[in-house]
């Protein structure tokens, strides 16, 4: 695992006062890296405070060491991805002494390498090869199988295996790219009619965390849960959007396809391994009776410093919420040290059949939930799948009420999802992941 070293210290300032901000998501204990474009030009930059330190205009400058300039001068993150975990450290600390608030040297020259947040435009982060998605909520899994298996929630493989599929990666956007409604197939009638086609009705958002991948590894070899975190790169928040009424009638008996495919968004910063050290923590306390993971999924690290301590929200605002200028209404909160899989399970996982994972390569958790219904990380959990007919002991079938009087079951056109995490304890500075945003636009048909 990361170690603590001196970037961590809660007492660290940096000459950005913007970054010394109790409130803000990037101190300078965070550092995350992302693509951003300005100028007709794209550039890897580092947030801090409300602004982003370019880190091309810092090379150009000869503010970082000559070997960091092939990683940093590039137009995507990949490159950096490729490389060593000392290669990224070193980057970290270089980075981290330049905007400490005792650095006098260069300071003209670093200030010219900063841009305001809103004076630049948020590129994906790399090239993203592929997209595997998770379902590694065991209290996702169980709610979303009592709706439908109320006697058998959870399949016999879920607490052997990391269930996954894969993705489509050529859809994934960055925070603030609308989503337009997708169209499909629908059921059919009781009565035993054909399938219409249409809008879906039953638009949902998922509350995801994704992880990229680093190094990876070759076609035909593994990655060792012992070396997992090492194929870690960073983390993101993950939006992975779903029609649940064209799901449900297209997902047997292969998965998720078309109604999945259509967007996910993702946030613009990748928050590292190396700045989340302090916010690690044990993974899931399996219940007495669960079947231990098998070998290639079991180690002592993963075990004590798997989990990682990310607090994790849901807000919405209406096309009627906006124009009377009220803020976002707050759905859900939940933590990602929920999750029944850890990040190097399911990474380790996914390569154990010798899978190539490469550098960029995104795998997300799968809703992030928790046991209460104030935890639950999608609106097909929050309001039963919309549906009143049928209770079930238990449930809250309750739809969402919105400060306007409106409700919501589902998202509908002109709503606004926004998610945001962030990592606090007593002992370390606060540090955030920005938000991922995405509103919903009307079909095309």
């Amino acid at each position: 695992m990361h170690e603590i070293d001196f970037t961590h210290d809660r007492n660290r300032k940096s000459w950005v006062e913007s970054a010394n901000d109790s409130r803000t998501d990037f101190p300078i204990q965070n550092l995350p890296l992302g693509v951003f474009r300005r100028d007709g030009e794209t550039r890897i930059g580092v947030a801090i405070g409300n602004q982003i330190l370019d880190l091309k205009g810092c090379a150009e400058y000869r503010l970082l060491p000559s070997s960091l300039g092939e990683y940093v001068t590039a137009a995507v993150l990949n490159p950096l991805m490729r490389s060593s975990m000392a290669v990224r450290r070193h980057l970290r600390h270089t980075v981290s002494n330049l905007l400490d608030a005792n650095t006098d040297a260069n300071k003209n020259e670093l200030q010219r390498c900063l841009h305001f947040h809103d004076q630049v435009e948020m590129q994906l982060p790399c090239e993203i090869g592929d997209y595997s998605d998770f379902y590694a909520s065991i209290f996702h899994a169980t709610h979303v199988g009592a709706m439908f298996r109320p006697d058998n929630p959870l399949l016999p493989n879920y607490k052997h295996i990391p269930i996954g599929y894969h993705g489509r990666g050529s859809s994934i956007v960055v925070s603030g790219t609308a989503v337009r409604r997708p169209c499909g197939q629908k059921s059919p009638a009781e009565d035993g009619g054909r399938p219409s086609r249409g809008p879906s009705a039953q638009l949902d958002y998922e509350l995801e965390v994704g992880f990229f991948v680093g190094p990876g590894n070759s076609l035909g070899q593994i990655i060792p849960i012992a070396e997992a975190e090492d194929n870690i790169f960073g983390l993101c928040l993950v939006n992975d959007w779903s029609a649940r009424d064209l799901q449900r009638w297209e997902y047997q008996p292969l998965g998720p396809f078309l109604a999945k495919s259509f967007a996910t968004t993702i946030s613009p910063w990748i928050v590292t391994p190396e700045a989340l050290a302090p916010f690690r923590c044990p993974e899931f306390q399996r219940v007495d009776g669960d079947p231990l993971p098998l070998e290639y999924l079991n180690h002592e690290r993963n075990t004590k410093w798997g989990g990682v301590d990310l607090t994790l929200e849901v807000y919405l605002t209406s096309t009627e919420m906006r124009k009377r200028s009220l803020p976002p209404e707050k759905l859900s909160g939940t933590n990602f040290s929920n999750m029944y899989w850890t990040m190097s399970q399911m990474l380790t996982h996914h390569a154990s059949n010798g899978c190539n994972l490469r550098p960029g390569d995104l795998l997300a958790s799968g809703t992030v939930s928790g046991p209460e219904r104030h935890e639950r990380g999608c609106l097909l959990e929050l309001t039963w799948n919309g549906d009143a007919a049928h209770p079930l002991p238990g449930t809250d079938r309750t739809p969402i009420q919105l400060p306007t009087g409106e409700q919501r079951k589902f998202l509908e056109d002109g709503d606004e999802v926004i998610l945001r995490g962030y990592c606090a304890n007593s002992r370390y500075r606060r540090i955030g992941f920005g938000e991922c945003i995405g509103q919903i636009l009307p079909a095309s048909n």
